[in-house]
């Protein structure tokens, strides 16, 4: 009896997929350059609020005041975070005391912080990560003196796309005359290093005329990440430009331009600032072109307990002021509960 032959398999899988189609007409131009911008591997290059992150924190920016403050945190939960908030200043030769209670619960994808002051003046924020690349953010200010003018709100989304980000930022929208103040920005990044954009401003009102103003933005960063230029160019031909630098892990410099070529004033302002972090204190120093010279020591004793020092000498004006503060920090829980909510084992615990 003849031997049965086993039947020939073909060499073309009947399931395999099909090739992809590949789009046609206009479609077709954007799925090319879609796919050379992936490609090329741009990296993100930040949005236009953050142009000069670097630079603020090594500057003096919002740290220098007269007179005494005190801040006293306490957490009551980690996981999800709630912390609570006082905070005193006084002595100040030109603003007078002030107290303010202020409340922050946050999460991984919302944030929210309140503060009020002894005056009734409330300020809020809310953040809300709707996915890692969308975020939206709410700021409100209300004036317990009612005055025109004093209250804010501040709506405002932030986009991250692969090698570019995207804001809008509404200030005082009113959707009936569709007046208020609105900011749309715009950064892609052209290469490796360098990243251009710009940023439009539009305003209308009812009571005024309306406008819009544009304005570019470049930064170029090191292949490192060592260093980091920028500079923007306002449309009243105001050009700030800075430049940080880290010299190494624990000293940061930075230098700031600002020139103004307008056709009624023309001005200039050259600030040069340093940062130096040690173990357990961070030192800066700053000096501009305007006759100021400022320091800032901000001391951490314990985990728990910060003192700073504060002081800044105008030559110019001969004027001079000193400030300090303290900042204490506790927690309701024990070592085992922030433990257990933070994840990691308690002091003293066996890891195996």
């Amino acid at each position: 009896m003849a031997a049965t032959l086993p039947a020939k398999t073909s060499a073309i899988d009947p399931f395999a997929a099909a090739p992809e189609p590949i789009p046609s007409g206009p479609f077709s131009i954007f799925h090319r350059l879609s796919k050379w911008r992936t490609d090329l591997g741009l990296p993100y290059p930040g949005n236009t609020e953050d142009l000069t992150k670097e630079v603020k924190r090594t500057q003096l920016t919002n740290l220098l005041y007269d007179g005494a403050r005190a801040d006293l945190a306490k957490a009551m939960s980690m996981n999800p975070l709630f912390q609570v908030t006082h905070s005193f200043s006084l002595g100040s030769q030109t603003m007078p005391p002030t107290y303010s209670f202020g409340a922050m619960y946050g999460t991984e994808k919302s944030f929210l912080h309140g503060t009020v002051d002894h005056d009734g003046n409330v300020t809020s924020r809310w953040h809300q990560s709707w996915s890692p690349k969308s975020t939206t953010k709410m700021q409100a200010q209300s004036a317990s003196s009612g005055v025109p003018g004093h209250s804010v709100a501040i709506f405002e989304h932030d986009y991250q796309g692969q090698d570019y980000s995207l804001n809008a930022k509404a200030t005082n929208p009113w959707p009936t005359d569709m007046s208020g103040i609105f900011v749309f920005s715009y950064l892609q990044s052209l290469t490796r290093n360098l990243a251009l954009g710009g940023e439009c401003l539009v305003t209308r009102s009812p009571m005024m005329p309306s406008g819009n103003a544009t304005s570019l933005i470049g930064k170029w960063t090191s292949t490192d990440k060592s260093w980091i230029a920028s500079a923007s160019l306002m449309p009243d031909n105001t050009l700030n430009a800075t430049y940080w630098h880290k010299l190494s892990e624990k000293v940061d410099v930075a230098a700031e331009l600002m020139m103004s070529a307008g056709s009624v004033r023309r001005e200039g302002l050259a600030t040069l600032a340093a940062k130096y972090d040690l173990r357990m204190s961070t030192f800066r120093a700053q000096v501009d072109s305007a006759g100021k010279v400022g320091a800032v020591l901000e001391q951490r004793f314990t985990p728990v307990f910060a003192f700073t020092l504060n002081g800044e000498i105008d030559h110019f004006k001969n004027t001079a002021k000193v400030g300090f503060g303290v900042q204490i920090e506790s927690s309701t829980l024990s070592d085992e509960e922030l433990s257990a909510q933070m994840g990691v084992p308690p002091p003293g615990a066996l890891v195996i």
